[in-house]
């Protein structure tokens, strides 16, 4: 909630003088970087960094997108993504969907979002060919 005050405090709020300003995301930035060897850290598969930015709908800047062959996969690679972003980068969700299921874990870092998902539902859902800037 503190960053939503900050945000919401504009350009002139007092509370947030002094403070550095807000780096932009790229693809070499720090909880990219995590973000894409926790998921190697747990085998996921066929990992895509999608770079949403010169899409105006976009909801994010970032999408990574893996695979898992099962559910005990999927949660131990969900888990270990927040784990290790919140270790190294100091950073937690914003928002998680679909740990009870298990067939689609998403976890929301606002800029970066990870989808991590069974084959058949990767293949379903056509995530890249949906978000593509193409």
């Amino acid at each position: 909630m503190e960053q939503l005050a900050v945000l919401a405090g504009g350009r002139n709020n007092k509370a947030s003088a002094g403070k550095k300003a807000v780096k932009r995301l790229t693809k070499s930035s720090k909880i990219i970087k995590t973000i894409v060897a926790a998921i190697e850290d747990k085998k996921g598969e066929r990992t895509v960094l999608l770079d949403l930015r010169k899409i105006n709908e976009a909801v994010a800047d970032f999408f990574i997108i893996c695979e898992a062959t099962n559910q005990p996969q999927i949660r131990a690679i969900a888990e270990h993504v927040i784990d290790q972003v919140k270790d190294l980068c100091e950073e937690s969700p914003y928002r998680q969907e679909g740990q009870k299921q298990l067939q689609w874990v998403l976890i929301d870092y606002v800029n970066v979002v990870v989808h991590v998902m069974t084959p058949e539902n990767r293949k379903f859902y056509k995530l890249e060919e949906m978000w593509s800037d193409e």
